[in-house]
């Protein structure tokens, strides 16, 4: 069971696309900055498991979805900007 400090992650992606690799890139490089040892990624490819969009309700790819810590947040895009990224998962204040 997860403690309060654990982030678990899942990335919406289709496909090996240029755009998805960045997210994907992009995504392990905040995390090993800023959440060292105390997350979990989840790579979902919606062209092999399409079912799995309506769970998270995804509307784009790629899509970051926080399912831990509550609430879930969404973050659309490739996560180019790691300061959106930082202040939708809640590691960083709104200015």
């Amino acid at each position: 069971m997860p403690n309060e400090k654990d982030y678990e992650l899942r990335l919406y992606v289709a496909g090996m696309t240029p755009k998805c690799l960045a997210a994907f890139a992009n995504l392990k490089k905040i995390c090993e900055e800023h959440l060292e040892g105390r997350y979990s990624i989840q790579i979902i490819d919606l062209l092999e498991n399409p079912k799995l969009a309506q769970g998270d309700q995804i509307l784009a790819i790629p899509t970051l979805v926080r399912k831990l810590p509550e609430p879930v947040r969404k973050i659309i895009g490739d996560l180019s900007n790691t300061e959106k990224v930082l202040v939708g998962l809640d590691l960083r204040e709104r200015i």
